[in-house]
């Protein structure tokens, strides 16, 4: 029986599953904690996110060789991978980074610049001119490529030798084959200098910010073949050397290939550390306070993406457990997710008037937007209206970012589906996405949909599946408020 690996880098999570060509079954699935930061603690109080590449891949290589443990390594005949599509690491001409990877949540362009005093956002939408991203299907924010790119270039840290930009998920890829770097639409979208409309990516813009003295990868379509494994990397993983390697996509993507079983009915939210609504259409469109990102197939996905989700929710949790160290001298780490989750359960809809704003560290539109809450009262001041009115305040915004969509002319959708882990383990933020959303939620039985889209997309490059068979590998538990 054919299996197809599908990797998902993420930023808490490693996931590598087997998937079953014929059955349609994942026959494995290994996760392993992404614990590869190596932001300074001086760097995180200014806001800086840094990860170390080598080590992700170090860490994807364990979860794979957990997978071929449990399955036939020769029974492989392809790798998909996936995994944050935002951020940068700089890749020297022999494949070995030559920075850290400076990932999504990294906040250094809303710094502000000193001799101008506006931030390094704001310098580059004035250098681009009128105009100047309006191919890319967004417009610049911190924790993007270009963005990155473009402050590095500021601060002189550029490396010196010759350098390629790119994606974490395009270096796991790099480091399995030995190829490349090679990226694709779905990825090449994220970075704020791609042209989404004739994908390449779009000179002209990067000439007006003045980083032509880097490299950029090799853009491939979705699903081709990026290259082999290595033999390098069939020793540290037990698979044969040999198999095909597919390019990666954007994890966006890949969790709607595997999430919707019905592209053009359905609206997908999905909660991980941010969060994200997305919705398909067959071709480029502009939709004000929602990106526009290459899909898998020829069309794409409008994207409401923002910062709250699962981030927010550990804060708050992170918040109780300081109060139980300080005041009750509770040393112990232990996870509070479920004790918060059923007392927040028993606070009515609505909050009693306690309204939530889950931005503790800004929006992506708006990274002066603070957390905030509104309406409290001598009765809803508990820990668990605090807890039950972030979730709302999370689905709320993501409604809005949906509403927004479809007062532009998007046709609403008829089908709600949750994928990520900020919904699978939290029963409440479900029920309350479903009201809020005023439909039922679907979230798919299988889980870790990222990585099976990732394995889909595999066995779609080497003709085993048709794009147009993921829906079959779909079903769906339905979740009521």
């Amino acid at each position: 029986m054919p299996l197809f690996l599908g990797i998902d880098v993420g930023t808490t999570n490693i996931a590598v599953l087997a998937l079953d060509a014929h059955s349609r079954s994942v026959r494995a699935l290994s996760i392993v904690r992404n614990d590869s930061e190596v932001t300074s603690e001086e760097n995180k109080a200014r806001g800086w996110s840094e990860w170390d590449a080598e080590k992700t891949v170090k860490l994807v290589f364990k979860a794979i060789a957990t997978v071929i443990s449990k399955v036939d390594p020769n029974s492989i005949e392809g790798i998909g991978v996936t995994g944050q599509m935002h951020g940068v690491v700089l890749v020297s001409d022999e494949g070995r980074p030559l920075t850290p990877f400076i990932g999504w949540m990294d906040r250094r362009c809303d710094e502000i610049i000193p001799e101008t005093g506006t931030s390094y956002i704001e310098c580059m939408i004035e250098m681009a001119g009128e105009n100047g991203f309006s191919r890319e299907g967004c417009i610049p924010a911190t924790g993007y490529m270009g963005s990155t790119l473009f402050w590095m270039k500021k601060n002189r840290s550029l490396p010196k030798a010759p350098a390629t930009a790119c994606f974490l998920p395009d270096y796991v890829v790099m480091r399995l084959t030995g190829e490349g770097p090679f990226t694709d639409p779905t990825i090449a979208c994220s970075s704020g200098l791609f042209d989404v409309v004739y994908k390449r990516w779009d000179a002209s813009l990067i000439r007006r910010l003045g980083l032509q003295e880097v490299s950029f990868p090799e853009v491939k379509r979705s699903g081709d073949i990026a290259g082999l494994l290595t033999e390098e990397a069939a020793e540290e993983t037990g698979l044969p050397a040999g198999i095909p390697v597919s390019v990666a996509c954007g994890d966006n993507q890949a969790c709607f290939l595997g999430s919707v079983a019905e592209k053009e009915r359905s609206v997908l939210i999905n909660i991980g550390t941010g969060g994200q609504v997305s919705l398909w259409t067959s071709s480029y469109m502009q939709v004000s306070g929602a990106e526009t990102r290459c899909y898998v197939d020829e069309g794409y996905l409008l994207v409401g993406a923002d910062t709250c989700g699962g981030g927010s929710y550990a804060l708050l949790h992170d918040f109780f457990l300081e109060v139980g160290r300080v005041f009750f001298g509770i040393k112990a780490e232990r996870s509070l997710y479920d004790e918060m989750m059923r007392q927040a359960s028993k606070v009515p809809f609505g909050s009693d008037g306690l309204r939530c704003e889950p931005f503790f560290g800004g929006s992506r539109l708006d990274p002066s937007r603070r957390a905030s809450w509104l309406g409290l009262n001598r009765f809803n001041f508990t820990p668990a209206h605090m807890t039950r009115s972030l979730l709302e305040g999370i689905a709320y915004h993501f409604k809005m970012l949906y509403d927004n969509m479809i007062s532009e002319g998007v046709p609403a959708r008829e089908i709600l589906v949750g994928s990520g882990n900020g919904i699978r383990r939290n029963k409440l933020l479900a029920e309350i996405l479903s009201k809020v959303f005023n439909m039922p939620l679907n979230i798919p039985v299988k889980g870790e949909e990222a990585a099976l889209g990732a394995a889909v997309l595999a066995a779609s490059g080497i003709g085993e599946i048709a794009l147009e068979e993921a829906a079959e590998l779909i079903r769906y538990k339905r979740i009521k408020e």
